[in-house]
């Protein structure tokens, strides 16, 4: 499913050159469940925007599904991205003049490849799936941190991607809260067959990975995989 190979990510800042990731290889396999650890600055969360398509490596490749995904055109990434990629963020980060259901409809909305499937249909299935089919016609100001959460992975899942990744969607949510979305995750890793990318600096979280990749430095500390 998914291969980085030497990737690195160099930012500039007035303190001079960032080494944030450091010739990381790594590789997922399909229908996994993927957890990369480690504190804060340890490069975790630019190697996912990079997998993501939000971020251009500084150097190495990024493999999805055989795809070289940097190597793509301007078009044609925004095209994979939105098709093969869903992207559950820290924050929600809907737009709060939108309803829940219009939130959710807006990547096939957006999709120009001429698929005819209604939009509106799927996410009306997908508020249902994550138990928010009282809430279409909401908007996200009316609604708690957890809704909010759950109206953000059904967008994800909009265009039944074949990669979920969730960059600390827990953060800023009470435990109970967090067990709900950490069960809805894994809950479409499971039934729907996605690989799961899951970053975390909560160890909690991730225990249940059946890939653990520690960062540090901007380089993997430690990989450890079961089953």
């Amino acid at each position: 499913m998914l291969h980085c190979l030497a990737l690195t990510k160099t930012y500039r800042s007035d303190r001079g050159q960032v080494d944030a990731v450091r010739g990381v290889d790594l590789e997922v396999g399909a229908g996994r469940y993927a957890a990369i650890i480690g504190r804060s600055g340890s490069g975790k969360s630019s190697l996912m925007a990079m997998i993501g398509g939000l971020s251009r490596p500084t150097s190495g490749k990024i493999l999805i599904e055989g795809a070289d995904l940097w190597s793509l055109g301007d078009d044609a990434l925004a095209h994979f991205r939105n098709r093969r990629i869903g992207y559950v963020f820290q924050f929600a980060s809907l737009l709060p003049t939108l309803r829940a259901i219009d939130n959710v409809a807006l990547p096939l909305l957006l999709d120009r490849s001429g698929d005819k499937k209604d939009p509106y249909t799927r996410a009306t299935r997908l508020l249902n799936d994550v138990g928010l089919g009282a809430y279409l016609d909401a908007y996200p100001p009316e609604m708690s941190a957890g809704e909010q959460r759950r109206v953000a992975i059904a967008r994800a899942l909009i265009n039944d991607p074949a990669l979920l990744l969730a960059d600390e969607p827990t953060s800023d949510l009470d435990e109970q809260t967090e067990r709900e979305i950490m069960t809805l995750l894994l809950q479409v890793n499971r039934e729907r067959g996605a690989t799961l990318i899951l970053v975390t600096h909560n160890l909690a979280l991730a225990a249940g990975a059946e890939q653990i990749v520690q960062m540090a430095d901007g380089v993997i500390a430690m990989s450890r995989a079961r089953g």
